[in-house]
């Protein structure tokens, strides 16, 4: 099952929880265009964009929990050990 090469298949429940965290975020970015647009002062801006950092790392833990949990883990077991190398590269980008 070579899942998340090109797709991966995601339960409905899964689907609507990402895009519900998505949409929180984009709601966020929104909330500080809008200060940027008012003239917020801009330790005030500087929160709001850290909440959405954190947002964002939540949103990555995880998806990459359930990448480890079910790509990752049928890859090995099929023998790919390739997926190794895969996960080591987005961990590297996930920490820069």
């Amino acid at each position: 099952m070579d899942c998340c090469h090109q797709s991966k298949q995601r339960s409905q429940e899964e689907i609507k929880h990402l895009l519900n965290r998505l949409s929180r975020i984009e709601g966020q970015i929104r909330g500080i265009r809008g200060m940027v647009e008012r003239g917020a002062y801009c330790t005030d801006i500087l929160m709001q964009s850290a909440a959405v950092t954190a947002a964002v790392n939540a949103f990555n833990k995880e998806l990459l929990a359930n990448h480890v949990r079910t790509c990752v883990a049928d890859d090995i077991r099929a023998g790919n050990d390739e997926i190794i190398d895969e996960l080591v590269v987005i961990l590297q980008k996930l920490m820069k």
